[in-house]
């Protein structure tokens, strides 16, 4: 079982600051916010973790590769923590396709068809951290306990933020697991079939990636995930998990990213 990150967007809303640093390598705390994301998957029982990466994101790959030198010379010169810190890094199982053009979440997850393999698939939003690394096992958990079937992770949001998410429509089976029946993008407050935001966390069947294959450009002109989730849910069962919204952090905006960093921060430091 794989865990997929896609990496490979522009970071349009950090310019000037990601036009030669990738987003996903800006500082949160003491890591670059996708170490969280690459701990968070090999946390989860995956066996490989696939990041769909841009050719031109280089500091990505660099950072997840051993520095056999950079460790030596830090160890000679007394620095064992950093040292230690820099070594578990370059060793995690870390591996790489590439989406060769922008053409959508469900491309970019697409492009890492051949490494699934038929299997299910976590797909993790690099936005997005979970430090605690328990929700993709509570997921994992709850598709256990449905015959296998796809789970999306889902939070409440306010009814102003409603109309910024896409959201499910479905029932309650437990107090915190929903039967999903469809997917509505960005729906009007009026319109929004719950407050269940769809969170950046996903356990996929096969067969979405099967679909993915064949889903045709939608908003945007991308290849829309929700729409390969919308057709699966045609055929499968799927089940979301309620999660609490204290344990999970947005870093997609520059507010975010700093309220993310503040928050972080004094958790570590007490």
């Amino acid at each position: 079982m794989k865990a997929l990150i896609p990496a490979a967007g522009l970071g349009t809303r950090f310019l000037p600051a990601t036009k030669a640093q990738p987003k996903e390598m800006l500082l949160v705390v003491d890591r670059p916010a996708i170490q969280y994301v690459v701990e968070e998957g090999l946390a989860s029982g995956a066996d490989e973790v696939i990041i769909v990466n841009s050719r031109e994101k280089k500091a990505i790959e660099d950072h997840f590769t051993p520095n056999p030198e950079l460790v030596a010379l830090l160890r000679e010169r007394g620095k064992d923590a950093y040292a230690d810190a820099v070594e578990a890094v370059g060793d995690y199982n870390v591996s790489y396709v590439y989406q060769e053009e922008a053409l959508g979440l469900g491309h970019a997850v697409h492009c890492a068809a051949e490494a699934c393999a038929g299997e299910p698939f976590y797909v993790l939003l690099g936005d997005v951290l979970v430090p605690d690394n328990k929700m993709l096992p509570a997921m994992k958990a709850v598709s256990d306990a449905h015959n296998g079937a796809s789970v999306i992770a889902v939070m409440p949001v306010p009814d102003d933020q409603v109309s910024r998410f896409g959201v499910i429509a479905g029932a309650a089976v437990a107090d915190d697991v929903w039967k999903v029946d469809s997917l509505v993008e960005k729906p009007a407050l009026q319109d929004a079939p719950s407050n269940l935001a769809v969170f950046g966390r996903y356990l996929l069947s096969p067969r979405v990636m099967e679909l993915l294959a064949d889903v045709k450009p939608g908003v945007g002109g991308e290849i829309q995930l929700t729409d390969a989730l919308d057709a699966v849910l045609r055929e499968e069962e799927m089940y979301a998990l309620v999660i609490d919204p204290a344990d999970g952090f947005d870093t997609g905006t520059v507010e975010s990213w700093l309220e993310t960093n503040n928050i972080l921060f004094q958790r570590k430091n007490g």
